[in-house]
Order: C-alpha cells, then sequence, then structure tokens
C-alpha cells in the first residue's frame, strides 16, 4: 500500500454514514489519490458534489475494489457480508461500520483512542464498533488507564439518525401528525422488523433492535460485548439499556462507573478526562453546562458533563456522555482508523 497516494472507496455513499465519511476524508486531508463512491444499483449515476468536486456513485460489484487501498463499508451487514472479502481479495484493507464482523475474534474492533495496537492484527478487515459503544469507550479510557475500571451500568438515550434516513422522515411526519392530531403513522421504529411499532415523535421508546431470550436488544448486547473486546476485559460487568428520543442527531449516555481505586475523587476523574484526546469536559452545575446532543451535532469531540460521585459506592461514579453519532460514532471514527493504519 502507497501510503501517500491512497485509492479510496466508499460502499454506501448516498448514506447518512457515507456521506460523513467523504466530508472527512476531503476535511482532514486524508492521502487519497481517488475517492470511489458505491452503492446499490438504483442509486448508481447520482452526482455528489463534495470538496468541490462532482463525484459519481458506481454500482457496487465484485470488480468495484480492483487497484481500492481502503474500503470504507457502511451500507448494511448483508452487503459487508457479501462484498468485504471481495475487496480484501483485491488487496484492500476494510474498514467496516457494519455489526458483520465486530464480534469475530479475528478481526480487531477498534477506537483508536483506546486499542490503536489491535491494528496489527488485522487480516484485511477492521470493524468500527456500534455508535454509542464508541463514545463511551473513548470516555472511559483515560479514566479505566489511571484508576482501572470494574463495572460499567449504562443507559443510552439515542438519536434516530442512528435508525438511518428514514426514521428522521418519520419523526418528521409524525411530529406534524402530531400538531395536527391526525392518526400517527409508525412503520420503522423500535424496529423495521418488529411485530409492532410505535411513534418516536413526543415519546421515548425504551427498545433499539429485537429482544433476545435473555430480555436484553440486540443493541443493548452488542454495547456490552463491544466494551469488553475493545478494553480487552471479559471478566468487566457491564449493562446497558438501551432507548430512542425524538432527537435527530446526538446519542446521549448516563454513565455510572466503579473504579478499583476507592480514594478517587471527582477531580481526579474530571482531570484525567480532560487530558485525553477528543474529550471536552462541559461540567459547571453552578452555571448548568453540561453536554447536550443539540449543540454536539456536527462536532467531531465527545463531550462529557455531570460528572459526579456515588454517594454509597466508594470508587463509583456517574457522568453524562454526549456525541454525534454519525461523526465519531461512525465515519470520523472509521477515518481515524484509517490514518491509524497508515501512521
Amino acid at each position: 500500500m502507497n501510503k501517500e497516494n491512497l485509492n479510496v472507496a466508499i460502499v454506501g455513499a448516498t448514506g447518512a454514514v457515507g456521506t460523513k465519511i467523504l466530508e472527512k476524508l476531503l476535511e482532514r486531508n486524508f492521502p487519497a489519490k481517488s475517492i470511489k463512491l458505491l452503492a446499490s444499483k438504483r442509486s448508481a449515476g447520482i452526482e455528489i458534489a463534495a470538496g468541490g468536486q462532482t463525484y459519481i456513485v458506481e454500482e457496487t460489484v465484485p470488480e468495484s475494489f480492483k487497484g481500492v487501498d481502503i474500503a470504507f463499508f457502511s451500507a448494511g451487514g448483508s452487503i459487508s457480508q457479501k462484498f468485504a472479502n471481495e475487496a480484501v481479495k483485491h488487496g484492500a484493507v476494510v474498514i467496516d461500520n457494519t455489526s458483520a464482523f465486530r464480534m469475530d475474534e479475528n478481526i480487531p474492533l477498534v477506537v483508536p483512542e483506546v486499542n490503536p495496537q489491535t491494528l496489527k492484527d488485522h487480516s484485511g478487515i477492521i470493524a468500527n464498533p456500534n455508535c454509542s459503544t464508541i463514545q463511551m469507550v473513548a470516555a472511559l479510557q483515560p479514566i479505566k488507564e489511571k484508576f482501572g475500571i470494574n463495572r460499567i451500568i449504562v443507559s443510552t438515550y439515542q438519536a434516530v439518525s442512528g435508525a438511518g434516513a428514514e426514521a428522521i422522515d418519520e419523526l418528521d411526519q409524525q411530529s406534524t401528525q402530531f400538531q395536527e392530531r391526525a392518526n400517527i403513522k409508525a412503520e420503522l421504529l423500535p424496529s423495521a422488523s418488529a411485530e409492532r411499532h410505535y411513534p418516536i415523535a413526543f415519546n421515548a421508546i425504551p427498545q433499539i433492535d429485537m429482544f433476545d431470550e435473555s430480555g436484553y436488544t440486540l443493541e443493548e448486547l452488542k454495547m456490552m460485548n463491544e466494551t469488553k473486546k475493545i478494553f480487552g476485559d471479559e471478566q468487566m460487568a457491564v449493562t446497558a439499556t438501551c432507548v430512542r428520543l425524538p432527537v435527530v442527531t446526538g446519542h446521549s449516555e448516563s454513565v455510572y462507573i466503579e473504579t478499583n481505586d476507592e480514594n478517587a475523587t471527582v477531580d481526579d476523574i474530571r482531570s484525567a478526562m480532560e487530558k485525553a484526546p477528543g474529550i471536552v469536559v462541559q461540567d459547571d452545575p453552578s452555571a448548568q453546562l453540561y453536554p447536550m446532543p443539540l449543540f454536539a451535532e456536527g462536532k467531531d469531540e465527545v463531550f462529557v458533563g455531570r460528572i459526579r460521585k456515588d454517594p454509597k459506592q466508594p470508587g463509583g461514579f456517574h457522568m453524562w456522555i454526549v456525541s454525534d453519532n454519525l461523526l465519531k460514532g461512525a465515519a470520523l471514527n472509521s477515518v481515524q482508523i484509517a490514518e491509524e493504519l497508515i501512521k
């Protein structure tokens, strides 16, 4: 791989994450000699303007990856299953933004601020974690490094953009229907494959994806299992409850942790996070300063606030973590993986 003049492909280039990947590659001056945009057959021929250039979307076929050095995948797990290995056969390194390969023990699951060393062990495919997992582990890594963490309990408040552009459209439509007191139509959430669908406008749905026999949803299990894999600690106690809110972009998380150091203070925790790359601490209750998804939209950083000690549990702390789920939660982390890869 020529690290100065790379041929790049983006699979799922017309989707919300695909367009952000292109935006971040251009914004961060990624050393790409060419960028090929790939999507489904019905999207072939679409023109996308970015960075003063016009790109024409092509249909994704196995031959699309000939000569490609790095291929970003964000078109859904089934497409990754179908084409990722084809890309590898043609010599490309795949950075996959779906759940297709995340828990494969032979494929690294990477957040560059947390476990960049695992990139050395890739065999052509690198997995990008779930959006809600990325922001949490990025924020907690400096605490884990300094004090150790043995337990995490997280409740997420996730934006509809995490379910795709159609979910954003449905929120818009339902908001109008609610104001007009019309019959509210719900066809997508909590999961397109679910038997029942509920309105997201002016609502909170405590289900993201389908339930398994344990009573947890697949989204919750992703957070629990991915966190352990990224931190390299299968014994860590991690529990998640994932909720969908009528927010367009930006996931929020209420996170409780138990550190191994019972003498750690709020100032210690805050100081560790303030020094970490990509983390912005917004934590001043007296000035009502705390992170909110509306103000995190379009920003690369992970924002942390409401840091406080548990009143009963030594070494226990609570905090509020917010980030743009389409950026650090998806596109930006993928591009950062590529940047780390070519260092």
